[in-house]
């Protein structure tokens, strides 16, 4: 018996030795590499990647199958600002795509498509990079909706060819047609509750608003949703397998009025609460639009609310995707602490305007002590915001301990992948190692919302392997 202890005792130690060298050699090799850029992109394309925590399907499909799409179906085409539709619309020039083949002008079209659907050939000159971000998403959403299937499919393949092996996506919004009109509390009366900081009132008067809501129906619309779509779509498609597993996000409009943002909430909420497949919930749109800069901290409040009423489902919130310039100074200060302190989010989504929060260290320090993790999106930052380099907080959040975990975001839209925002990290934060990198790999398992522990534990396993394997693979220094 002692026998066959000391000989499992001795393998343990030499396959922890053995790895141990590989490790350093993958270290070594990284920081041979990491000023050449088309060697970084060699190393990080064959790196084990983990998951992409902030990802919004509609803008991770790329343009290309959605023109395809489009001019299949013969969509009608608006030839000034080239959104889809499929009915011809009242107002503007709108043709249809067997027309523009039939006067050899499909071509043309197809490039000034590419154009606004992505930023396909953007010169920084023509058009705010925001705005053509933002405004792309209702140009194609009539190729969006019908192709989920496709789109599903298309983003699994893409991940396992990249070494990404879990995808935490914001699929649809939830259909609903409840009739909110003849509620006693409106979205004024919300706003004037937020604007006197009467929270109490607030919360007495989203009762009545929530108890409404139960009554017409909210429990049947997240049932219909998480069984005739997420699952019926989820379990058609297969999209978890031994190479890959997904997960889906809900999510609220930060544009709408207050009442009708809180009805999708509540419902979004018991969607989450009541399906494995859904794992948390989100609030998206511009950050510096007028209704979400008027409307923010009561935003946060409904958060707060409805995680009172439904305490095990989680939720990351875009906060702090804003810069200088963007919008007036006294607003950078309190978007992150709104997220973290008042609606108590799980993750936050980009953070960059963090240098410029209230008592900055003070939130980081509880950001850490509390495990709340920031995804990092630098190519999304750097289009959008034009924060790139060291005018990123991403080694603020480091230098704190705050858990990083590196994301895609619209990489659709953006004409990027995964891949390209590790060779952006690589290069531009010298000061991260190999073993850094390396652990916001694993904090895009740890940190995901994947409810079931074994799921989460495989994920973790079939890491610890693939990183293995992949360092073995490095040439030797």
């Amino acid at each position: 018996m002692t026998k066959i202890i000391l000989k499992q005792l001795f393998l343990l130690v030499f396959l922890t030795l053995y790895s141990i060298g590989f490790s350093q050699n993958a270290t070594l090799y990284f920081e041979k590499i990491r000023n050449n850029e088309a060697e970084l992109t060699a190393f990080f394309a064959q790196m084990p990647k983990g998951g992409d925590l902030h990802h919004h399907y509609s803008g991770a499909i790329y343009a290309e199958p959605l023109l395809e799409y489009a001019i299949a179906q013969n969509l009608y085409l608006n030839l000034e600002t080239m959104q889809v539709e499929k009915e011809k619309q009242a107002t503007g020039t709108w043709m249809q795509f067997s027309s523009l083949k039939s006067k050899g002008e499909l071509e043309t079209y197809k490039q000034q498509i590419l154009h606004k659907w992505s930023v396909k050939d953007y010169n920084n000159v023509d058009y705010p990079s925001d705005k053509l971000f933002f405004e792309s998403f209702d140009k194609f959403w009539a190729a969006t909706k019908p192709t989920f299937k496709t789109g599903l499919l298309e983003l699994k393949n893409r991940a396992i060819v990249e070494n990404v092996n879990y995808i935490e996506t914001q699929l649809s919004t939830i259909p609903c047609d409840m009739n909110t009109d003849d509620l006693a509390i409106t979205s004024s009366k919300l706003r004037e509750l937020m604007l006197v900081k009467d929270e109490k009132a607030l919360f007495r008067a989203l009762d009545l608003v929530y108890d409404q809501l139960i009554a017409r129906g909210a429990n049947t619309y997240a049932a219909t949703f998480n069984t005739e779509f997420i699952n019926a779509l989820h379990e058609e498609l297969k999209m978890d397998d031994s190479r890959f597993t997904m997960r889906y996000q809900n999510f609220v409009l930060r544009f709408m009025e207050p009442i009708d943002l809180f009805k999708n909430l509540v419902i979004a909420f018991i969607s989450a609460n009541t399906d494995p497949l859904i794992v948390g919930v989100n609030i998206v749109s511009p950050e510096d639009g007028e209704t979400s800069m008027k409307d923010y901290q009561l935003h946060m409040l409904l958060f707060k609310y409805c995680h009172a009423k439904f305490p095990n489902v989680k939720y990351a919130l875009h906060a702090g995707e804003l810069t200088l310039g963007l919008v007036p100074p006294e607003d950078l200060t309190w978007h992150i602490n709104e997220a973290v302190y008042t609606a108590g989010a799980n993750r936050i989504g980009h953070g960059v305007d963090l240098a410029y929060e209230k008592k900055p260290y003070d939130l980081l320090r509880y950001m850490t002590k509390n495990k709340i993790a920031v995804e990092m999106n630098l190519v999304s930052n750097e289009f959008i915001l034009k924060v790139k380099e060291n005018r990123h907080p991403i080694l603020l959040y480091k230098d704190f301990g705050v858990p990083i975990v590196i994301s895609s975001d619209d990489a659709g839209i953006l004409r990027t992948n995964l891949t390209e925002q590790y060779v952006l990290l690589a290069k531009r934060y010298k000061s991260l190692s190999y073993a850094d990198i390396k652990q916001f790999v694993y904090n895009s398992i740890t940190y995901s919302f994947i409810k079931e522990k074994s799921v989460k534990n495989q994920l973790l396993k079939d890491l610890d392997k693939k990183f293995k394997d992949f360092e073995s693979s490095l040439p030797q220094q």
